[in-house]
């Protein structure tokens, strides 16, 4: 006979039963109210596509139906692939679908909403938005979609600027029906990759705001302990800003308070940033601080190994440049700043708004023995060519030399804004509490959204996406240079970040005058034809800086629609 003991955990048992029989029902009854939701949402999105004419941005209502059931066959795999605790990508979200046959494709947004007066807020930005801000295209961004943006205008854009090195990470996926492989329908998740965006979103709904000097928060230390692996071994300190040009700065701070000096040396051709302190130390363009002097004291430029700015032809050997430049370093040691007077060198690992060029291995290994001769501060500003823009995830492992400070900014944390120094701890910890710091520096959501990037790289192999993109991108653009009229005279970069020089005209006395205008002229017809792509430096340079884990078949219709503007501009001009 059973004890009341025995019968009271029986009937608590039942009940437990019950409940979470009960809370599975929810659950079941909550999940089909929201796909119907979904459906609905779908619905109306697509009918409301109808009627809005044929062509790029548009689909015809003979179409829609069509979409609809894929998008519908989508869903279920993914719900599918969850259940069974399948890996599947993150986003189960339809943000845009896409029908396509072999012979055309017609693209159909899925906002319902009414787009935007292309021309009413190009107008009301012209009038309210500060002069000074320079802008490729007289137009508005609405949406970014895989390795595309969309406009106001209605245009779609295939972006090789990456809000300039910094929207890295991308993902879409595409999906053909099975018993009919000419319909495909694309998931476009965004120039915001899933994963990232997820992490921020829930760090939202953490906390969004832990100030950095009152205590440590989760994320900040979470994500030096995903940086700890991947930066040169012997920098294991950090600190966290905001952009770029702080961090910079902060660097600059670190070198004149732990050796008590007050001098900086910066490279020619030169971009660390255009806040005060910062314009002191770019020397690529005068535009970045005309009319805003004096600048800050104590800075002296030295040459940097790139022919164009020695005066020597395409074609000069390396160590020629690097001799040179370590000589005319030795001068500025001993003419203008002596080595007890100088804190720092400071040297962008690629030279990024100077024209996009790689510092040799033997000219950094030269600054290396100079700074440790001498007891002076190495800085390596890898604001640009960090986290796997390069193909490794800092430049500075190209060459295999440590700097004292490493400054890194942009794709980190993919969009959102966040910067940083990491050091070595004897030197940072000569910095006494309270000298450092921010009221938004190393802003949780952006090291939550940072976590996440780090986790990527990693997950889905970025860095062999990046060789592998790399190597047909060269091939293409050194194959239009194999053209001589087209008039390339240099091809250079590392990885994803690369750059086409026009013109074999020098600035040096006496020889022939380069072209003249022929880089920005390339890029605003390069916008005209459906591709986002930069000019940069003094000189007729573009650069190239798409998706780290950008298609094959993007970049090939990226370079293609790059190379018929080429020849239109280049024969146009001679």
């Amino acid at each position: 006979m059973k004890t009341e003991e025995e019968e009271r955990r029986r009937q608590e048992e039942l009940e437990r039963e019950a409940r979470k029989k009960q809370r599975e029902q929810e659950r079941i009854e909550q999940e089909a109210k929201r796909r119907e939701e979904e459906e609905r949402s779908v619905k109306q999105s697509m009918s409301a596509s109808r009627g809005r004419g044929r062509g790029r941005g548009s689909l015809g209502s003979s179409h829609v139906s069509t979409v609809y059931k894929v998008s519908r066959m989508i869903y279920s795999y993914l719900t599918k692939s969850a259940a069974s605790g399948r890996r599947i990508l993150p986003a189960c979200r339809l943000i845009q679908a896409v029908t396509c046959s072999r012979s055309a494709r017609s693209f159909s947004s899925s906002n319902a909403l009414r787009e935007p007066n292309a021309s009413e807020l190009v107008s009301f930005g012209q009038k309210h938005v500060a002069r000074g801000l320079n802008r490729l295209v007289d137009d508005v961004i609405l949406s970014g979609q895989g390795s595309y943006v969309t406009m106001a205008s209605g245009k779609q854009l295939l972006d090789f600027t990456t809000g300039i090195g910094v929207t890295n990470l991308g993902m879409y996926m595409y999906y053909c029906v099975p018993r009919d492989p000419d319909v495909c329908a694309m998931l476009y998740i965004g120039h915001c990759h899933p994963k990232v965006s997820k992490a921020a979103a829930e760090q939202c709904m953490k906390v969004v705001h832990a100030q950095c000097s009152l205590a440590f928060h989760e994320p900040y230390l979470g994500l030096i302990d995903r940086l700890l692996p991947v930066v040169p071994q012997g920098l294991d300190t950090f600190f966290f800003w905001n952009s770029g040009a702080e961090a910079v700065e902060q660097s600059i701070k670190i070198a004149r308070a732990v050796t008590g000096r007050q001098n900086i040396i910066t490279m020619q051709g030169a971009y660390h940033g255009r806040t005060f302190g910062t314009m002191a130390l770019t020397r690529s363009k005068t535009i970045y601080s005309i009319g805003s002097a004096p600048l800050m004291p104590g800075v002296f430029v030295t040459p940097f190994p790139y022919w164009h700015q020695l005066g020597y032809p395409p074609d000069v050997d390396e160590k020629t440049m690097v001799d040179e430049c370590l000589h005319q370093l030795s001068l500025v040691l001993s003419q203008q700043t002596a080595p007890s007077d100088t804190a720092a060198i400071i040297i962008e690992t690629v030279i990024g708004e100077g024209g996009y060029i790689p510092a040799p291995k033997s000219f950094l290994e030269g600054l290396r023995k100079v700074c440790d001769e001498h007891g002076i501060v190495l800085i390596f500003d890898e604001v640009q060519c960090g986290f796997g823009r390069t193909g490794k995830y800092f430049a500075l492992e190209w060459s295999g030399v440590t700097p004292d400070v490493v400054v890194f900014a942009k794709g980190i944390a993919n969009g959102f804004p966040l910067s940083g120094v990491v050091g070595k701890k004897a030197l940072l910890d000569k910095m006494k509490p309270g000298s450092m710091g921010g009221t938004y520096a190393g802003n949780a959501v952006s090291c939550a959204a940072a976590i996440a990037c780090a986790d990527v790289m990693k997950e889905e192999k970025i860095l062999e996406n990046v060789e592998q993109r790399s190597g047909e991108l060269f091939d293409a653009l050194r194959k239009m240079q194999a053209d001589p009229s087209l008039q390339i005279s240099d091809v250079r970069g590392q990885g994803l970040m690369v750059a086409v020089e026009f013109g074999v005209g020098s600035h040096a006395p006496g020889s022939k005058p380069p072209l003249q205008g022929v880089a920005a002229k390339i890029s605003k017809r390069c916008a005209d034809k459906g591709l986002l792509i930069l000019s940069t430096s003094v000189f007729e340079v573009v650069r190239f800086i798409p998706p780290l884990n950008i298609s094959k078949d993007s970049l090939a219709e990226g370079v293609k629609i790059f190379e018929s503007v080429v020849r239109e501009v280049i024969h146009g001009a001679s």
